[in-house]
């Protein structure tokens, strides 16, 4: 195992160290905590909190900042965050107009999050949340009972983040969220697993010339393997799964997001990028906003994942559209 680190057991600390202390400007450490949240106090609006196990960087921490998450609390790799933790997060964002949980799909997540929640509203802070399940992968995969939380969970924190910021309350974000996260459909590749730290090796074994499509982020298994294909055919297959999920039709509108998985070259990103527009131009889908990088991580896997967002109501565009000063994602 290769990687720029001190020791196994410091990594997350030192991460959150080396991230506030290179993003003053933006975020600040909650004390001692796992906690990172943004400077921009955001009175008077409704805080977005989300989170989970680290090593899927920038998510989730990268995403806080004005026009998107509040608060972000980092659990150690792979692992999902203490209630305890969580709850500080709460108490971080709280600026009278309630906290809204932005939770990804794993039972550890899942559970953490809700008895974080419950002990925030037995303090009488109004808190709700929403569970993320994009990933149309497989259906109750290790550590998760349903559908994976995955790469288009940051699209929800973009249009809850910029709704806060806009001033809609409590009630009516949970309610956006319930409606956004149906129209948000996920699918990835692996050519290689992800290595943790502590465990010094990958979560699973590929032969030099396969793939997996269907991987969690978490290296959790996916739906078939095969010989690696070329970058048409890979787009072929993750579009064609999206696309028969949503029943995509000419005529409807779609945010696309091109997901690195770590280790995967901006060069290849690009590649498939070019072929999934090919594929939606003809089918004529609108392209309404397209995005390709690193979002949602997993280490150092090999792999690539595609997001689509279809757009029901010109008004998700509108947020996912609107300002936002955080350090993964800047739009002004």
């Amino acid at each position: 195992m290769k990687k720029i680190i001190n020791s196994p057991e410091d990594v997350v600390e030192e991460m959150i160290e080396g991230l506030t202390k290179s993003y003053p400007e933006l975020v600040h450490r909650v004390g001692d905590s796992r906690v990172v949240a943004r400077n921009y106090e955001g009175k008077g609006k409704v805080g977005i909190v989300s989170g989970g196990g680290s090593g899927h960087e920038p998510s989730h921490a990268g995403f806080v900042g004005r026009g998107m998450l509040a608060a972000a609390v980092c659990g150690d790799v792979f692992t999902s965050p203490t209630p305890d933790q969580i709850l500080m997060a709460i108490h971080e964002v709280d600026k009278g107009a309630g906290v809204f949980l932005d939770i990804k799909n794993y039972t550890g997540d899942v559970m953490n999050f809700e008895m974080a929640r419950d002990m925030a509203r037995d303090e009488g802070i109004k808190v709700e949340e929403v569970v993320v399940d994009d990933d149309i992968a497989v259906e109750n995969s290790l550590y998760t009972a349903g559908r994976r939380g995955v790469a288009g969970t940051v699209l929800v924190h973009k249009v809850l983040g910029a709704a806060a910021e806009a001033g809609y309350t409590l009630e009516q974000i949970k309610s956006l969220a319930e409606k956004i996260i149906p129209d948000i459909k996920t699918i990835g590749v692996a050519l290689s697993a992800a290595t943790t730290p502590e465990s010094g090796k990958p979560g699973f074994v590929l032969k030099p010339d396969e793939m997996e499509y269907g991987v969690g982020i978490h290296s959790e298994p996916g739906y078939r393997r095969e010989k690696l294909k070329p970058s048409k055919d890979i787009a072929k297959e993750l579009y064609g799964k999206i696309s028969a999920e949503f029943k995509l039709v000419k005529g409807d509108k779609v945010v696309v997001l091109v997901n690195g998985m770590g280790a995967t070259p901006l060069m290849e990103q690009y590649v498939f990028a070019n072929d999934v527009n090919d594929l939606l131009k003809a089918d004529r889908v609108e392209i309404v906003k397209s995005m390709v990088g690193n979002y949602m991580t997993s280490i150092d896997m090999a792999g690539i994942s595609l997001t689509l967002f279809k757009i029901e109501d010109p008004k998700w565009l509108e947020f996912i559209n609107a300002p936002a000063d955080t350090i993964a994602w800047k739009s002004f």
